[in-house]
């Protein structure tokens, strides 16, 4: 069974909507692969200890800075690609707002970073208080994890339309275990850094081949 991605009476070309769409098909491995880098680079950084959004700090910061807002833009263009995509079918709506969402998170949380803690970036103390550019970074974080997690379900609820029962649970395996990693992270069941980097890994691959799938048209 087969759906053709693009509406014919589209106000984009087919090849510009393909080419949003691969922008969020990129959007996480960029972003994940950047971040890894740093990891291992950046003195002081543990992955044990520190979430990836702190490689925002310390004189070397603007360059996960620059990686945040790339990668939501990104993310941003998929939106509309996907809403060019996926006009009047299911979750034709709700998809790309919600992919929107999620890229604008990525650009607030490269332009409110966390506060320094643990350690990093080395030799830096820690504030007495939240500051507020902190509060912001940790808000978004959970908007666009919060947005991702509904997209889950609604291209899941897309999936099941049109009969593809692998992407139906592949979406919903994600969309569960995506919130359960991060509570295991906040509770410190599992090591912080590597909770988060680990979520972001299964969450931001799932945008990717859901990109690439509504690309190619939904093919059975």
């Amino acid at each position: 069974m087969t759906r053709s991605s693009f509406s014919p009476n589209g106000s984009q070309t087919p090849t510009t909507v393909r080419t949003l769409l691969i922008c969020g098909a990129v959007a996480g491995p960029v972003f994940l692969t950047v971040s890894l880098i740093e990891m291992v680079l950046r003195p002081g950084f543990s992955i044990m200890n520190h979430a990836i959004s702190m490689l925002s700090l310390g004189g070397l910061g603007w360059i996960q800075i620059t990686n945040f807002l790339v990668a939501g833009l990104l993310f941003v263009l998929c939106a509309i690609g996907l809403r060019e995509a996926l006009k009047g079918d299911r979750a034709g709506t709700w998809g790309p707002i919600l992919i929107c969402i999620v890229g604008l998170g990525f650009v607030a949380a490269g332009v409110f970073p966390p506060d320094p803690s643990q350690g990093f970036p080395p030799g830096t103390a820690e504030p007495s208080a939240r500051s507020y550019h902190a509060i912001v970074h940790g808000v978004a974080f959970m908007s666009l994890f919060s947005s991702l997690i509904a997209a889950c379900f609604v291209f899941a609820s897309r999936f099941a339309s049109v009969g593809s029962r692998v992407w139906r649970a592949y979406s919903v395996l994600i969309g569960v275990t995506t919130p359960l990693l991060i509570a295991l992270g906040m509770g410190n069941v599992v090591a912080t850094g590597i909770a988060f980097y680990g979520v972001s890994v299964i969450a931001l691959t799932w945008v990717s081949a859901t990109a690439l799938h509504v690309m190619k048209g939904d093919t059975i």
